[in-house]
């Protein structure tokens, strides 16, 4: 679990965020003349409720109540002296969607230096069994298949560095092909030099429009892709990909990234939210060892 030290830094910069974030929707949000209010504003701010979710998915925690009850109104009530009733902070825990997203973007994502990696993982919100009376996500989540089989739920598409921070995500519905989100600008406009993927990024439309933009896809050649060359370097580069497979196994091992208890959609927003950001704050990721021989490597070809 991070320290208290680091508790406190993460609290400041993304109160610094928060009033940032207060001010340009005080700015640009459009309000009407009544000014009647049916509700209360919270005692706890939006830096508690964000700063609370990502230590949940830091704590191993399995359940967020029992964290909520046992751990920040007893144990750290010196750091949130404010504590509303667990009702009350799941209701204010769904409008953090927005800005928690702005926050990971903007202060926690890492930056591409060259070799960057892609991947999606399946987040299933129910058991196969029990596709036909799964309530919760009807008309939202989608059947699709992975390496593991069939799933019902969603899709978090991730790219990263060698260093394994991550660089963005995309979360889609289950059923959506992996190469879809490198076709949208946004997802990959940070991105230059080399994105590995593995197999199912194969395309060549795809190819074509990355490199247009700077960037050189190199996935696993198939059995039926008879005469193509690959590069000893890009060779390497495959068997380096394991790296994100390791984050997507500490996103759900650790931060919990995947439950099947959740009980509305903006929940399981949120909960993929602050499981995303309690990673981008873990003192050690998984990257490529021995940066040295690694780079000696590559310039051998």
């Amino acid at each position: 679990m991070l320290t208290e030290d680091k508790v406190t830094e993460l609290f400041c910069i993304a109160d610094d965020f928060c009033k940032f974030f207060d001010a340009m929707m005080e700015k640009y949000t459009l309000r009407s003349d009544k000014k009647r209010h049916y509700h209360r504003d919270s005692t706890m701010s939006k830096t508690e409720i964000m700063l609370i979710m990502i230590l949940f998915h830091d704590s191993g925690y399995r359940c967020l109540k029992h964290f909520y009850l046992e751990k920040v109104c007893k144990h750290l009530r010196h750091l949130f002296p404010r504590v509303v009733s667990y009702s009350r902070f799941v209701e204010l825990e769904k409008e953090m969607a927005l800005p928690l997203t702005l926050f990971i973007k903007k202060a926690l994502l890492g930056k591409c230096i060259g070799i960057s990696f892609v991947d999606s993982t399946p987040l299933r919100v129910c058991r196969n069994l029990r596709i036909h009376i799964h309530k919760t996500f009807k008309g939202i989540a989608q059947r699709g298949k992975c390496s593991m089989g069939w799933f019902f739920g969603f899709k978090l598409h991730l790219i990263c560095n060698e260093k394994g921070e991550l660089l963005n995500f995309m979360i889609t519905p289950g059923d959506i092909d992996d190469r879809k989100p490198l076709e949208y600008k946004d997802f990959v406009d940070f991105i230059y030099g080399k994105l590995v993927g593995d197999k199912g990024y194969i395309s060549k439309h795809l190819f074509q429009r990355l490199f247009v933009d700077g960037i050189q896809l190199v996935t696993k050649l198939r059995s039926n892709m008879k005469g193509a060359v690959m590069k000893v370097a890009d060779r390497i580069l495959l068997r380096k990909r394991a790296v994100i497979e390791t984050i997507n196994d500490e996103l759900k091992n650790i931060a919990q990234v995947e439950h099947s208890r959740h009980r509305s959609f903006d929940n399981f927003i949120v909960n993929t939210l602050g499981a995303l950001a309690a990673y981008c704050c873990f003192p050690k990721k998984p990257s490529i060892a021995g940066e040295r021989t690694w780079d000696k490597q590559l310039a051998l070809f």
